[in-house]
């Protein structure tokens, strides 16, 4: 019996606990983070860039597609009244943040510049820019496993701006 009675207790304080927590992160405002939904004027964009070939370009594309928006790559394809987004610019600046012994860079600071604009019909030109921050450290002796890493931050980082801009529409 005693047995019994402290699984049933043990049962009873967890659930004591996780009602608690949920009561407590209630109370403090917090939600989950969803899904980035954008108002209904935004589902039609005309997507335009100033390097049509960038790789910010090709996956804010692919972000737009997964979050149901029907977009033309061009102005001329541009449907009468529709908004038009347009990637200024995206740079990646590299800045020393220290050295080894020898005096070979050991870290890096990788910044990353995003501008864009969004024009819709009657309202006000919205003009945006960011900047995403990445430490990298670099090891010449394993120099091509790092320019393999290098790759891979990249690419989240243009994920994470591309999220950010889509996230960003949805709250204008």
């Amino acid at each position: 019996m005693p047995l019994f009675f402290n699984q049933v207790m043990m049962n009873y304080k967890q659930f004591i606990a996780v009602l608690l927590c949920a009561l407590v992160l209630s109370g403090c405002g917090f939600k989950l983070k969803k899904a980035s939904v954008l108002p209904q004027e935004l589902r039609y964009l005309t997507v335009t860039s100033d390097d049509a070939k960038s790789a910010l370009y090709r996956q804010l594309k692919k972000q737009l597609i997964k979050a149901k928006v029907d977009f033309s790559d061009n102005a001329n394809g541009r449907q009468a009244n529709s908004p038009q987004l347009i990637l200024n610019r995206d740079k990646l600046d590299r800045r020393t943040l220290s050295l080894f012994k020898n005096g070979q860079v050991a870290e890096y600071e990788l910044t990353y510049h995003v501008a864009y604009q969004l024009i819709r019909p009657g309202e006000k030109l919205v003009q945006q820019k960011f900047e995403l921050y990445r430490t990298y450290q670099d090891d010449p002796n394993q120099a091509l496993a790092k320019a393999k890493e290098l790759d891979i931050i990249l690419a989240e980082m243009r994920l994470q701006a591309s999220d950010r801009i889509i996230r960003e529409l949805s709250q204008l």
